[in-house]
């Protein structure tokens, strides 16, 4: 049921420093809300350098900051090499803060880092609570090991801010796949603020273009931002040239954040296999996910909601430093039957890999497999949404049931 509610509007914020996950989930989100609301309108604020590559529906904008990259050693250095990091970190804060002031947004939903990077959200923080800005920490349903989430958090004394600032805290999955922040000592305070809404569900754009699916039956592979996903497409290579069996055709997708020089190696690699075609990136992979047969990926948050929505066979080489993020998700998948899992070191096994590619087109599919498991996330945020948007409207907004 779509409302209309007057001069509404939400800022998301999403710090992207690396791959596209936050920015697709803010994306997400916002495209489902302005469906369910006439008159809302939503500014995304991300550091995501290809947040322009994306179509956005009317009524959802975004505001690009300068981006920073996170290095293989978990530090993080400008994009740009000229600026240094302060420098771009003060030009970030001070853009986040002006937007706040002149958006005056009614709610500000915050992707996963609950104080920004390097803590540059924490002033807008504070000056949108005084503007009575209902103030809103969205989490994906596992952050990181408990051991290294926990280290991270006390160094900047994250858990007594989150009770500090947010008014809500939302968990984008079902409760029993996996709290994320299980293992740390979370007061009640905080604990009383969190909602498990709900995986995500993706769907396709209503004016897909014909021809962008590929032709015929296919795998894909996909490492989403492709920044540390070369090791995964070279052992898909690898297991096909190890096993003139396998003949099921792959459409591989190396994610725009690939180094050059990597992306040259595999292009030219794969050239040499007649069932394997590498294309750079595409903006519409549910696309390319709802014509596949079957998936192999690393297993981020965006690509594992696309093979629940699309409901495909899922071979998931999980990342596993520096962050356990994917690992303890493809475990937990594995376990409730929804996806099959290799480690890397697995993968790397050229004959283990091509057996497993070989019958991934013939795995059940997630919803054989678990037929409970339903992605809720999308219309538990619009109501969550409803209630705030009227309890701010109070006498003054008038909500009309359209």
């Amino acid at each position: 049921m779509t409302q209309h509610v007057q001069n509404a509007r939400i800022l998301m914020y999403s710090h992207d420093t690396f791959g596209l996950g936050h920015l697709q989930r803010c994306r997400t989100i916002a495209h489902s809300l302005v469906e369910d609301f006439r008159g809302l309108q939503v500014l995304i604020i991300s550091g995501a350098t290809i947040a322009g590559a994306f179509d956005y529906r009317a009524r959802v904008d975004f505001v690009k900051i300068p981006s920073v990259i996170k290095l293989r050693n978990g530090e993080y250095t400008s994009l740009e090499k000229d600026i240094d990091l302060h420098e771009t970190l003060r030009m970030r804060q001070s853009i986040i803060r002006h937007t706040a002031e002149t958006f005056r947004p009614d709610i500000f939903i915050v992707d996963k880092e609950p104080l920004g990077l390097r803590g540059e959200i924490e002033d807008t923080l504070s000056y949108l609570k005084t503007r009575g800005t209902t103030l809103v920490l969205g989490l994906r349903e596992v952050m990181d090991a408990p051991h290294l989430l926990e280290a991270e958090w006390a160094r900047r004394d994250v858990m007594r801010k989150i009770g500090l600032f947010y008014d809500k805290v939302w968990v984008y999955g079902p409760p029993d796949f996996y709290d994320p922040l299980t293992g740390l000592d979370v007061p009640p305070a905080v604990r009383a603020k969190m909602k498990f809404v709900g995986f995500l569900q993706r769907s396709l754009q209503k004016n897909e273009l014909p021809g962008h699916r590929p032709e015929g039956d296919y795998i894909l592979v996909t490492t989403g931002g492709g920044g540390d996903g070369a090791e995964l497409i070279h052992d898909v290579i690898d297991a096909y040239q190890q096993d003139p069996q396998l003949q099921h055709r792959a459409l591989i997708v190396l994610g725009p954040y690939m180094p050059a020089r990597k992306r040259n190696k595999l292009l030219k690699k794969g050239a040499k296999i007649p069932y394997i075609k590498i294309i750079e990136f595409d903006n519409r992979m549910e696309e390319l996910i709802a014509g596949a047969k079957a998936v192999v990926a690393m297993g981020g948050y965006n690509t594992y909601c696309e093979i629940l929505s699309f409901d495909k066979p899922a071979l998931i080489v999980p990342r596993v430093k520096p962050r356990e993020e994917q690992l303890i998700r493809a475990r937990r998948a594995a376990e409730l039957g929804l996806i099959e899992m290799l480690l890397p070191e697995e993968a790397e096994d050229s004959q283990r890999f091509a057996d497993a590619l070989e019958v991934l087109p013939d795995r059940p599919r997630p919803s054989q497999s678990n037929p409970h498991l339903t992605l809720e996330g999308l219309p538990h945020i619009s109501e969550i949404v409803a209630e705030l948007l009227d309890r701010r409207a109070g006498h003054h907004l008038s909500v009309i049931e359209a």
